[in-house]
């Protein structure tokens, strides 16, 4: 079994910083993908940024620039830096991983269970 857990969600006034942490545990070889997803109430989920094993990274057209996403690979967890935070960027915030297991070397993909980012004055 592998599972994820966030941290770092919070209140924060618009134009401040927060940083999320995701960490994973389990049976784990390896990750392919480390990924932020974003759900703002009654929208749907969309794709913050990812990080791909190697380094490359990828972001939502709304947060390049103001978030950054990286990981350490040995400690399985990946962060989300997001600095001059707005409005819009409220919502429910996803960790999500894509691995290879340790046991069998089968794929997994597992879903934290969310953490709330609220931007307000």
């Amino acid at each position: 079994q592998v599972q994820v857990a966030e941290s770092g969600g919070g209140l924060v006034q618009p134009g401040g910083s927060l940083r999320l942490s995701c960490v994973a545990s389990g049976n784990i070889n390896g990750m392919y993908v480390m990924a932020w997803y974003r759900q703002a109430p009654e929208k749907e989920r969309e794709l913050v940024a990812n990080i791909v094993y190697g380094g490359d990274t990828n972001y939502a057209e709304s947060v390049r620039g103001r978030f950054t996403i990286s990981s350490d690979d040995a400690k399985n967890t990946a962060y989300l830096q997001m600095d001059s935070l707005k409005e819009e960027d409220t919502g429910t915030y996803y960790c999500n991983m894509k691995g290879a297991r340790t046991v069998d070397y089968k794929f997994f993909e597992v879903w934290g269970q969310g953490t709330l980012v609220t931007v307000s004055s």
